[in-house]
């Protein structure tokens, strides 16, 4: 089973970014209850997702500079970049359906 990396740093991201058609991109800190309820569900995006949209998670923690980028004021949050663009946010505790309906959306 394949799981979401984390994405080391912003230099990391920047290429991420621009080297990838579809590109989700969960935030996430350590201390967060409601993250880990969607760890499961981001996992499993990547797994059944992974051969056409790239899914990450991002520690919010380790890259206060991107956060801050974003305006994240709450997380979870899931990013949705097509194209190198921002195209949807995703704030708070989600469905499967409702992340893989958005990736759909974008594919």
């Amino acid at each position: 089973m394949s799981t979401a990396v984390f994405i080391k740093d912003q230099t990391e991201f920047e290429v991420l970014k621009k080297d990838t058609p579809l590109l989700v991109v969960d935030c996430t800190a350590t201390w967060c209850g409601p993250c880990k309820v969607i760890t499961p569900l981001i996992d499993k995006l990547a797994e059944n997702y992974g051969d056409r949209a790239k899914v990450m998670k991002l520690d919010i923690d380790t890259n206060k500079p991107l956060a801050k980028e974003f305006g994240l004021k709450s997380i979870p949050a899931v990013l949705f970049f097509k194209q190198g663009e921002l195209v949807e946010s995703m704030i708070g505790v989600k469905t499967y359906e409702e992340f893989s309906a958005t990736i759909e959306k974008y594919l």
